[in-house]
């Protein structure tokens, strides 16, 4: 039995809160380790962090109720109500990137620099915050198909219906664990030499895992018989390939851009197993872009 809260003092405590919190605080340590190699000015990092992390709280809430307008058109009031759950991480992103750049306009910082910056701490935030979805046995996949796949992690045991699921939290937590090493390292090794290389590496890498784990969710929001996630993922996916082959001139990056875009119409068809092959393929041809030269 999975408890997702406990009692300290007579206050109940959230573990899904506590793990937010966690992966907020690490997030906001990882950037500030990184804002003077960066060039940016010191506590750059905890301004953004005032000013972003409640933009994306509200553009997070906002973002799900507009693709779930059904369920508050009735009591609009309920739409306030963000301690019932219901938020998407996408327009968490969108809000946080606003905020960065109001906030780069107003201290005369590139955005794209802040963009940089904040990219892999938004990935290890996501990393931990998807354990928060463990813990309220949420954002999980459709039912496993087969014997061997009842175990972690490949699938969760859902308490509410007894049944195994596939543990789309665990895989996107692994990816964005991923994400975060693949970054630093390209930085460490000056393979992100133009602003926001690694901001758009971030955003491909992970549009490129989004596109296909949500095609194994079924809590997905929907714009008609569509997953909003996955178009946005796959429209985000080939405009991020476009630029970064623009910038850079590689052939990974080209050999990335093909794969995507092969990889969007089995991702909206629900060919999910066919699009395992070219998604397999952008992962190593942008990772070979951000490690090394082509």
């Amino acid at each position: 039995m999975i408890h997702n809260s406990i009692k300290i003092f007579g206050l109940e405590v959230h573990w899904y809160g506590v793990i937010i919190a966690c992966g907020m605080a690490l997030a906001v340590w990882l950037a500030s380790a990184r804002e003077k190699r960066l060039g940016l000015p010191k506590e750059t990092t905890l301004d953004l962090a005032l000013l972003g992390i409640p933009a994306a709280i509200v553009c997070a809430r906002i973002y799900y109720v507009i693709f779930s307008w059904s369920a508050y058109a009735d009591d609009p009031v309920k739409a306030l109500y963000i301690w019932e759950g219901g938020m998407a991480i996408y327009g968490g992103i969108i809000g946080g990137v606003l905020a960065g750049w109001l906030y780069g306009r107003k201290k005369k910082l590139p955005f794209l620099r802040l963009a940089d910056l904040a990219a892999p701490s938004i990935a290890l935030g996501q990393g931990i915050g998807r354990w928060g979805n463990f813990v309220n046995q949420e954002a999980y996949g459709a039912a496993v198909a087969h014997a061997w796949q009842q175990r972690f992690p490949i699938g969760v045991f859902i308490q509410a219906d007894g049944m195994w699921h596939y543990a789309t939290f665990f895989y996107e937590s692994a990816w964005c664990l991923l994400i975060v090493a693949l970054l630093l390292i390209a930085e460490r090794k000056r393979q992100m030499n133009r602003e926001g290389d690694i901001f758009l590496a971030y955003v491909f890498l992970y549009a490129l895992e989004r596109a296909l784990v949500e095609g194994l969710r079924t809590d997905s929001l929907y714009l008609g018989p569509l997953r909003v996630s996955q178009l946005l993922s796959l429209a985000a996916l080939i405009v991020c390939a476009i630029i970064l082959l623009k910038r850079t001139k590689k052939a990974a990056s080209s050999a990335a851009l093909a794969c995507a875009v092969v990889m969007a119409p089995l991702c909206l068809t629900g060919r999910m197993a066919l699009a395992l092959i070219p998604a397999a393929g952008a992962l190593v041809c942008e990772g070979i872009g951000l490690l090394k030269k082509v």
